[in-house]
């Protein structure tokens, strides 16, 4: 076998680490952002949050400030900080006095060591309120609290373990007799009588073992003089549940023989009460939304600008970058170098964010106009073409931009994937957004009488006579993506 060297050329896409970051800070919510760049403030000592003087910040202007009487106090720079606010007074504690010694009135140790002595098995109630609550936390707290005996006490246990999460019991009193794993046989009356006791816990209504227990547990818990309370208690069993759950209130209107009025007093004091009572203790999660841009009208002009107060300003810092020396070859030397051009990579792939986020949220704000003038009605049909063709991006780069990404404007937060939508064809040879037709459809059924909704036919009929020429099955579509029930279940008698 002969060797030889022979030279070919070619290309290939390789992707570098800058570029790699540059895409990932483009997909980061604001969140994340501020998430980032605190990681990479602490990891990296050539990096540091630019600092704005007093002379900066009075001409910085603030996010909470929308109101059109202050129009004229927009910078041209590009980006809102926030401003200061100047106190009445310069500390409020002050104005109030020296505080009190309650420990001159109030004896802490005695309390202290008192409770401390009193009963070791009642729940800690700073431990209690330092995390998230769930419902069986909460019905667990209370049966500490209520004089069980040691029987009942794991009766009581048993049950609250056999409760979901919207507060009802799962399982029948003789599985929960099965359950119990004690020496002594536990009677149903027992384990009756507990859940008697367990379904006057909060929330009212839990321990519930059916849709009919639950309202009446509600319902009795209301003054004996409430008006229409025994029409309601009346209603709420499993013969006229199946009934009320359909509407059907003809029928029930004759089987019950009660009157059009007293009928609609007590369905409505039915509709008062909670289904779910589980879900009012349920802990949930927060999810808060920080917007990135700001949408404001200047000078008649709807304008974008970038929310200062969602990531900070980076520098170089610049006391560390003098300590690095060219040719010096120590291990301290060549960590600040590395350090000191990824600082740089950062900084620059942060402001190329920004830039490209700035440049896709003014081309969107100058397509929808219209929206920010008269709300969703006047929504164009927008694609991520569009908007990419303008920008000259790809289509790619755009969809990452707008996703996880909020505007702030005078109508409301919205993410920008809000103002792209696909196109039905007018009469006249138009084209409207399918977010406009979801709003005529949504101000269609908030207008109908409640005793007699239209139907999904009737709706497209009202938007053919407006020049919008949809299908039935494009209504129930988009009717049920804004979670609007049908026509038959939002009739009503009230």
């Amino acid at each position: 076998m002969k060797q030889s060297l022979e030279l070919h050329l070619g290309q290939h896409l390789t992707i570098t680490p800058q570029l790699q970051q540059a895409i990932r800070l483009l997909q980061l919510s604001s969140v994340e952002l501020q998430q980032e760049i605190q990681e990479a403030l602490e990891s990296n000592p050539l990096l540091e949050e630019k600092e704005d003087d007093g002379s900066e910040q009075k001409a910085e202007t603030s996010l909470h400030d929308l109101d059109g009487e202050h129009d004229n106090k927009l910078p041209d720079n590009g980006t809102l900080q926030p401003t200061d606010v100047e106190m009445e007074q310069s500390n409020p504690d002050d104005a109030q006095g020296p505080e009190p010694d309650w420990n001159d009135r109030f004896d802490v140790s005695a309390s202290s060591s008192t409770r401390n002595h009193s009963d070791d098995s009642l729940p800690d109630i700073d431990a209690r309120n330092s995390r998230p609550q769930t419902l069986r936390d909460h019905l667990y707290w209370q049966m500490q609290m209520t004089p069980f005996s040691d029987t009942d006490r794991g009766i009581a246990l048993a049950i609250i373990d056999s409760i979901n999460e919207d507060g009802y019991l799962t399982c029948g009193l003789q599985e929960i007799q099965q359950l119990l794993d004690q020496g002594e046989e536990v009677e149903i009356d027992e384990i009756e009588a507990v859940l008697h006791q367990i379904q006057n816990f909060d929330p009212i209504g839990v321990a519930a073992r059916d849709l009919g227990e639950c309202l009446q547990l509600q319902l009795r818990t209301l003054d004996p003089e409430t008006p229409y309370l025994k029409e309601a208690q009346h209603l709420a069993t499993p013969e006229w549940l199946s009934l009320l759950a359909n509407r059907d209130y003809v029928k029930l209107r004759r089987q019950t023989r009660l009157r059009q009025e007293d009928l609609q007093q007590a369905v409505l004091l039915i509709r008062q009460q909670n289904p779910r009572p589980g879900g009012s203790v349920q802990a949930t999660q927060t999810n808060y939304i920080v917007p990135d841009i700001i949408i404001r009208k200047f000078k008649g002009v709807w304008r974008a600008e970038m929310n200062g107060e969602v990531a900070p300003r980076l520098r170089i810092n610049q006391q560390y970058e003098k300590l690095i020396h060219r040719g010096d070859t120590s291990a301290d030397n060549k960590y600040l170098q590395e350090q000191l051009q990824q600082a740089r990579w950062f900084i620059k792939s942060l402001d190329s964010r920004n830039d490209t986020l700035l440049k896709v949220a003014r081309t969107i704000v100058d397509r929808q106009r219209a929206f920010f003038e008269h709300g969703p009605e006047a929504m164009k049909p927008l694609v991520l073409h569009d908007i990419a063709e303008t920008v000259e991006m790809h289509e790619s780069t755009i969809s990452r931009v707008t996703t996880n990404k909020y505007m702030l404007s005078p109508r409301g937060i919205f993410e920008l994937k809000y103002f792209f939508s696909s196109h039905v064809t007018t009469v006249d040879g138009g084209t409207c957004s399918a977010t406009a037709i979801r709003s005529l459809i949504k101000k269609l059924v908030e207008d109908e009488p409640s005793s007699k909704p239209i139907s999904d036919s009737k709706i497209a009929k009202l938007l053919e006579q407006q020049g919008i020429n949809v299908a039935r099955r494009t209504v129930a579509k988009y009717r049920e993506s804004m979670n609007i029930p049908p026509s038959n279940q939002r009739k009503s008698i009230i």
